[in-house]
């Protein structure tokens, strides 16, 4: 459940943007990075599983995927005035408050990672303990690693050099893993991201196996515009004390972990979001839910939200 809204100085624009999720040609944000101005030209020759590239489905589909078009679809900075994005939570905060709504301050930056261990295959009674070079206890190692990582962040501000990986020719064993870290600083995802990279060498190091790492997406944080974000509250605010007629409690503040045309769309214009609750914080899932009267609040808010901003319009005019 998805609403966007894309407010001009003289329109409002609804926007239905494709591929947000990068899922057939791996590349996030095509639709609205392409509106933001952020989409490069080389991005349309990039292809799915089957060879079929991004500017045959344009042509296809009666849009010539060329430099020209691409600077036609892009939206004036000047003539826009915000952006706001209605979503589901895609988490379970909202529910186990049992509010229907919360307001987002900002979409966590992402670096993902592609790690290969590679090892040796060896006799399970004939090879030393301390000889052998299994790439799946070494990579069980560095996944544990990661999660104290990230559990306990305050411990890993420090950065040594990397140490070298140890090279033999023989029989391989192979295991691959992806890495996901992602947080609303992005100085302190970046220290967390080296102090793993460091510690994947070292401990591949360790146990005589070979690693590389392959950095798969990079991503910076985006904050919420703080006055479009008290808006947003404000209205939600109102919203729900008509809905139930009676003194309600502060509307939430989240921080989105997951990524949102928001995150483009930031370049073009200020942005703000709106989180509706979702069962059991669910998503891209048969099993994905959301109830149709929170979604009808959503909608509400959205609706005093315009209000507002046509009466301060008309009052500053």
């Amino acid at each position: 459940m998805m609403t966007l809204v894309l407010l001009e100085i003289n329109n409002i624009d609804i926007i239905a943007f494709s591929d947000e999720e990068g899922v057939r040609f791996q590349s996030t944000f095509l639709g609205s990075a392409a509106i933001a101005g952020q989409l490069p030209a080389s991005v349309l020759k990039t292809s799915d599983k089957n060879g079929v590239t991004i500017q045959d489905v344009l042509k296809a589909n009666s849009f010539e995927g060329t430099d020209g078009s691409l600077l036609q679809v892009k939206y004036d900075p000047e003539s826009v005035w915000g952006y706001v994005e209605v979503h589901i939570e895609q988490g379970p905060v909202l529910e186990s408050l049992g509010y229907p709504l919360g307001i987002v301050k900002g979409i966590a930056g992402q670096t993902r990672l592609k790690v290969k261990v590679t090892g040796s295959q060896g006799h399970a009674g004939t090879v030393p303990m301390l000889m052998r070079q299994d790439s799946l206890t070494a990579a069980a190692e560095l996944i544990v690693n990661l999660e104290s990582l990230c559990k306990y962040p305050d411990r890993v501000f420090t950065c040594n050099e990397q140490c070298g990986c140890y090279s033999k020719e023989s029989f391989s064993g192979l295991v691959n893993f992806t890495v996901d870290v992602r947080a609303m600083d992005d100085e302190a995802r970046e220290i967390v991201v080296s102090e793993f990279s460091r510690q994947i060498y070292q401990i591949c190091d360790n146990r005589m196996v070979n690693c590389t790492i392959e950095r798969k997406h990079n991503a910076e944080a985006v904050h919420c515009d703080s006055e479009l974000s008290r808006q947003l509250k404000q209205a939600a605010h109102s919203t729900m004390k008509k809905i139930l007629g009676k003194n309600i409690r502060e509307v939430p503040i989240l921080m989105s972990g997951a990524g949102h045309d928001a995150m483009a769309m930031s370049h073009l214009t200020k942005v703000g979001m709106v989180f509706v609750r979702c069962r059991g914080g669910i998503s891209h899932s048969p099993d994905e839910y959301v109830m149709d009267d929170d979604v009808w609040a959503a909608g509400l808010v959205l609706l005093n939200f315009l209000d507002q901003q046509v009466i301060d319009d008309h009052m500053s005019s």
